[in-house]
């Protein structure tokens, strides 16, 4: 679940929550718009449109339940949620997605085992630095059954697609995957107006060949990129979520989202 902050950081006022699988279906919507005469589009696309589609999986029945943070009385953000609760989902998004596809299953497996090891070295953020002692050997257990998961898929691939299943070439379509989901969390995290300037590193053209994409927030929810990756100029994308205000403790949350309508935030993407 991802509970963005409310404009001007007013903790009473109503918070856009959307649960993984809002998330995954904007990031999806990225990819399916991705590529142009500068950047390389998915390929093999449908496994890969798959994998973006569904790369948070594993959170579904979490995100169902939608457990309460004491502090705010609304649920638990992303990187809030209880570690044991973090620790259980890892494994499910891979479960799934190599039940689709052998591509499918191991993009998912890198990304499950790269946000414990700083997306293989992506990232200065070693999620697996934070495990506490008593969550170690599980999550050590977890990790190694990705790996195990990741060799088997790839003996499946290289069978049936052996230039999709080189070391080189998945870790372009991983890289593609982070783009997706971190310029995805980007929109998500906080509201429109308090988004500004980031970038993206990373980002692949071809093989091999990455660069940096900068962002640049600009008013009425429009957002310039450079290079631009994308193949429409003026590209409208929406996410969809619900607006809840924190609730007594003890609250249902899982029931009263399940009530509450949902509303949808849109963007504007063009280039710089």
């Amino acid at each position: 679940m991802i509970v963005q902050s409310a404009p001007g950081g007013n903790a009473d006022a109503p918070h856009f929550v959307i649960a993984m699988h809002q998330h995954t279906a904007f990031a999806g919507s990225l990819a399916a718009n991705f590529g142009n005469d500068e950047f390389a589009g998915l390929e093999p696309a449908e496994p890969m449109q798959f994998i973006v589609d569904h790369h948070d999986q594993g959170w579904a029945d979490l995100d169902g339940q939608a457990p309460q943070n004491p502090d705010t009385g609304l649920p638990y953000n992303l990187t809030a949620t209880p570690l044991p609760q973090i620790v259980t989902t890892s494994a499910g998004s891979p479960a799934f997605n190599e039940t689709h596809h052998p591509f499918s299953g191991i993009i998912s497996s890198m990304h499950t085992y790269g946000l414990y090891r700083g997306r293989y070295g992506l990232s200065d953020k070693i999620f697996l630095d934070v495990i506490p002692d008593e969550l170690r050997p599980e999550v050590d257990a977890m990790l190694g059954n990705e790996e195990s998961r990741q060799r088997r898929l790839k003996e499946q691939l290289a069978a049936d697609d052996p230039d999709h299943a080189t070391d080189e070439y998945l870790f372009h379509a991983y890289k593609q995957l982070q783009f997706f989901d971190t310029i995805a969390l980007y929109f998500h995290l906080a509201p429109e107006g308090e988004r500004g300037t980031s970038e993206f590193p990373n980002v692949p053209r071809a093989v091999g060949d990455d660069v940096t994409i900068s962002v640049v927030e600009r008013p009425g929810g429009e957002y310039g990129l450079d290079p631009y990756p994308f193949g429409e100029d003026g590209l409208e994308l929406a996410t969809e979520g619900r607006y809840l205000a924190p609730q007594p403790s003890g609250t249902d949350l899982g029931a009263v989202l399940a009530a509450t309508p949902v509303a949808t935030q849109t963007v504007r993407l063009v280039r710089m």
